[in-house]
């Protein structure tokens, strides 16, 4: 894992921190999206909240990381695919959140379908949330 990490951080030109492979570990590890919360708590006071929160946004703009919005407004991240690089996430997919456990789920296998735009109109991002009960809830 510390090699797929290094690596990862290195092929998007950026220094290989503590902090940094600490929290790129993390998502490794998860089995759904992270809040800056979740990291928060796996992290205990190891990283102060300027730090994590930096972190991830240089994730974002790295294409290592993309962010995935919630019903309440706040913001979920998930390891994005190997195609996506600086500025270009290819993340084009429908995100399942459990109603139950929360947790979020990428849906790579699933694609959101082209929208038709008006004349003029440009797409920057389109978000697709499907809400409800994840296989593991539903089998408790």
């Amino acid at each position: 894992m510390q090699n797929i990490v290094a690596e990862t951080l290195k092929r998007s030109q950026l220094s290989v921190t503590d902090s940094r492979k600490k929290i790129l570990e993390y998502f490794h590890h998860s089995k759904g999206a992270l809040a800056h919360a979740d990291i928060e708590r796996l992290s205990g006071e190891q990283f102060d909240r300027v730090t994590i929160y930096r972190t991830l946004q240089t994730f974002v703009e790295k294409g290592i990381i993309h962010s995935i919005p919630t019903s309440d407004n706040s913001i979920r991240y998930a390891l994005c695919k190997d195609d996506c690089a600086e500025g270009h996430h290819h993340d084009n997919h429908i995100h399942f959140v459990c109603d139950v456990c929360g947790t979020t789920f990428c849906l790579d296998h699933v694609t959101i379908p082209n929208v038709q735009l008006p004349a003029g109109f440009k797409s920057k991002q389109t978000d697709v949330i499907v809400s409800g009960i994840c296989g593991k809830c539903g089998n408790i």
